[in-house]
């Protein structure tokens, strides 16, 4: 028994040694010994081997293998990888991903490679994905489809090159420009289709449109037309209109677009009660009562709203309450169709500007944009006057956008930072004219401009002219905020030669320059102060010319100051349709030179709109001029006619030599004209407008009448016409057909007058 229960001992020893003894053998086979790492070419193994989770003496483990496969495609170097086991190596084989040497892009004309290149993401020097590829084409593809171009297609194509480096190419194929076939209006009652469609930025594909883009679809410009069709209705008086949805289907050649706009009109208010509502102290609202804009039983207007909140801030701003929160409280009757209107007048938060910060302006000073701030670091903050800085700020030309916000301080809750961000254009000009007018006949002009030079806001120019019957060249240079106040100061220089053999029988040349100032009295008056000096030389003179014209062949030098004043309340000084104007200006001539003369001009015009496209216009002009001690010369008097009385060509109102009918011009005139200006059919865009007017002047005598020797009257010739304007892509055109009513038989008539000139 002994023997046995032994042998049964050494038995389960020698099996228990015997099953042991395999283990640490097995578990050393286990173990990583060894990472070896193939197929990199630009890439360290050391750096591979940081992307490992496994490393030498690691066991194998098929989680952190895994793991580690993906920590090496993330980091977007190799275009494959593979992890296996060989005995107890570890085998990291890559395909690295190449480097991109050159990116270029083909077939594309539409749009250029400046705007294709900063939109993509991959670069020279950098390494090609397929993902960043597909993000590229996309962006691509959105570039065109905002240019209009939404059958456009990208393909990448890659140029293999030694060194494991390629050329990536994308091969674009731009299609036809995705024009919007038609606009159409689901829900419109009260107008018609084609009145809305005037209003939207979109227009539909037409043949005519190839100078402009608005016919191609653009989901942003359509985002742009909800809103301008919310403006025409609310400004109309219907309060509760909305657009429901905007649906732009493509056609399945995808050539063009269908665009259908569903709105709610809604119904048409007038205004009921129209109150104030002033919570200040020692504040009424019978002063305030003129700033507000909306009369009661108008038809209501989200417009006229929000011109008398700001007209409302403004005159309670002049009046000392920089802190005003106008807010207007609406109250809708259904039934009657009215709606009440309560501007609630109330002391806003008390806010002081901490700081204003300026970003986005690389060229342009920082003070070129303060100066035209009406806020200051430490003002008390006023909505009014940060709108107005903005419009300042804009009206200098210099940037594509202005954005002008406020936001609280970090540091003090009655303190805000007004944010200024600007996006800089191009502001020098490189201009070459052609042109005919009537007077000049063809011109050709060429002329260099910069608007902002060295980024301080200066103005330099030169251009020059050449034409039929005139030569001019002419050098300007403007600083608008001299010696740091706000005051313009400038100089020019000119040289002109003109042939007046048509209407006087005689050519002058004149050259000299002059010195001017400008600065603002208040918002709407300004005065400017001017000193010149010129060379006038009359030659060439008819052998048949008027004794009177052969008497002022020569030389003179006129050395003259003056000054002007302007109150302006127009809309636009460009293309007004609303406010009125008057200016007056004198020149004394004697400080030194040859003349001697005092000249006083007076012009004024008013604007009313009609309708939204029609105006009505009147405006005058007159002037007054003597000689001081000695006559006049004829080009220092007045002529009329041309542009001035339109029937009668340039001069063709004048005191006349009986013999040769040579113009001699007069000492005082005066004119007027009244037109109406209105669309005559076409669309918009076509920026064509009929005119209608009348027009009336009248000239008086010059120093050397003589009625023996002079055909002199101080009729009033009038004339009526009719005429169109058009806004061309090639520049401004304007044909006047005017009709004399009451003239004399010496007056020279021009029935037909056309004006037409461009830059590009």
């Amino acid at each position: 028994m002994r023997r046995g229960f032994l042998g049964i001992l050494v038995g389960l020893g020698l099996g228990l040694l015997l099953a042991l003894a395999p283990l640490p053998v097995l578990a050393q086979a286990d173990v990583v010994s060894e990472v070896r790492i193939e197929g990199n070419q630009r890439i360290e193994p050391e750096t591979i081997r940081s992307y490992l989770l496994v490393q030498e003496g690691d066991t194998f483990s098929k989680d952190r293998i895994d793991r580690s496969l993906k920590a090496l495609f993330a980091t977007g170097l190799f275009a494959d990888v593979n992890i296996s086991r060989q005995g107890r190596a570890l085998l990291v084989k890559v395909m690295e991903n190449p480097i991109i040497n050159r990116i270029a892009f083909e077939g594309n004309k539409r749009v250029k490679d400046d705007v294709l290149t900063p939109e993509v993401q991959l670069k020279p020097r950098t390494v090609y994905t397929r993902t960043k590829v597909q993000n590229d084409v996309k962006r691509i593809l959105e570039i065109y489809r905002r240019h209009g171009r939404f059958a456009a297609t990208v393909e990448p194509k890659i140029i293999q090159l030694e060194q494991n480096r390629i050329d990536l190419v994308f091969e674009i194929n731009e299609g036809k420009r995705t024009g919007v076939r038609r606009i159409n209006f689901v829900g419109n009652k009260e107008y018609s289709d084609s009145k809305l469609r005037d209003e939207l930025q979109t227009k539909e594909e037409r043949w005519w449109r190839f100078f402009s883009s608005d016919d191609s679809y653009d989901p942003d410009r359509v985002t742009y037309d909800r809103e301008l069709l919310r403006r025409f209705y609310m400004k109309r008086g219907y309060a509760d209109f909305r657009v429901v949805s905007v649906v732009a289907e493509l056609t399945p050649s995808r050539d063009d677009f269908f665009v259908t706009f569903t709105i709610e009109e809604g119904d048409r208010y007038r205004l009921g009660k129209v109150d104030l509502d002033v919570a200040l102290p020692a504040l009424k609202a019978e002063v305030l009562q003129g700033s507000v804009q909306t009369k009661s039983g108008e038809w209501y207007s989200a417009n006229k709203i929000e011109d008398s909140v700001q007209k409302i801030t403004d005159q309670a701003g002049t009046m000392g309450y920089a802190f005003v929160e106008v807010r207007p409280r609406i109250e809708r009757d259904r039934e009657k169709k009215l709606i009440n209107i309560t501007y609630d007048v109330q002391e806003g938060p008390r806010v002081f500007v901490e700081r204003i910060e300026i970003t986005g302006n690389v060229r342009t000073l920082d003070k070129v944009i303060r100066r035209e701030f009406r806020l200051v670091e430490g003002d008390a903050f006023n909505v009014a006057k940060m709108r107005r800085s903005r419009s300042r700020i804009q009206d200098l030309g210099f940037f594509e956008k202005v954005e002008v916000n406020n936001l609280p301080s970090d540091e003090q809750p009655d303190r805000t930072v007004v944010k200024v961000d600007v996006q800089e254009k191009s502001t020098g000009e490189l201009s070459f004219g052609i042109g005919w007018s009537t007077f000049s006949g063809a011109m050709f002009e060429v002329g260099i401009r910069e608007r902002n030079l060295l980024g301080r806001g200066q103005d330099i120019k030169a251009t020059a002219q050449v034409g039929q019957r005139q030569v001019q060249f002419d050098f300007s240079f403007t600083e608008p905020y001299f010696m740091d106040r706000e005051v313009a100061a400038g100089v020019d220089l000119f040289h002109q030669t003109r042939n007046m053999q048509r209407i006087s029988s005689y050519d002058e040349t004149t050259i000299g320059g002059g010195l001017r100032t400008g600065y603002r009295l208040s918002d709407n008056l300004t005065q400017s102060l001017r000193y010149g000096l010129k060379q006038l030389e009359i030659d060439n003179v008819k052998d048949t010319a008027s004794p009177f014209v052969k008497s002022q062949a020569g030389k003179s030098v006129t050395s003259a100051v003056g000054q002007a004043v302007l109150y302006d309340r127009r809309d636009s000084r460009l293309a007004p349709t609303d406010g009125y104007y008057l200016r007056m200006g004198n020149d004394l001539a004697g400080l030194g030179g040859t003349e001697r003369y005092l000249r006083t001009d007076l012009s004024g015009g008013y604007y009313y709109p009609l309708t939204d496209q029609s105006v009505f216009k009147v405006r005058g002009t007159g002037g007054y001029i003597f000689g001081i001690g000695k006559d006049l010369r004829i080009a220092d008097r007045y002529f009329v006619g041309g542009d001035t009385v339109r029937g009668f060509a340039n001069a063709g109102i004048s005191p006349r030599d009986k013999s040769t009918r040579d113009a001699l011009g007069g000492n005082w005139f005066a004119a007027t004209t009244v037109e109406i200006l209105f669309p005559i059919g076409l669309p918009n865009e076509y920026g064509i407008n009929g005119k209608v007017f009348t027009d009336a002047g009248t000239i008086g005598p010059g120093d050397d009448s003589d009625s023996s020797k002079i055909n002199d009257s101080r009729l009033i010739r009038s004339s009526v016409g009719f005429g169109v304007d058009w806004k061309s892509p090639m520049g401004p055109m304007s044909l006047d057909f005017g009709f004399p009513i009451t003239r004399e038989s010496f007056d020279k008539k021009e029935v037909f007058r056309f004006n037409f000139g461009t830059r590009f």
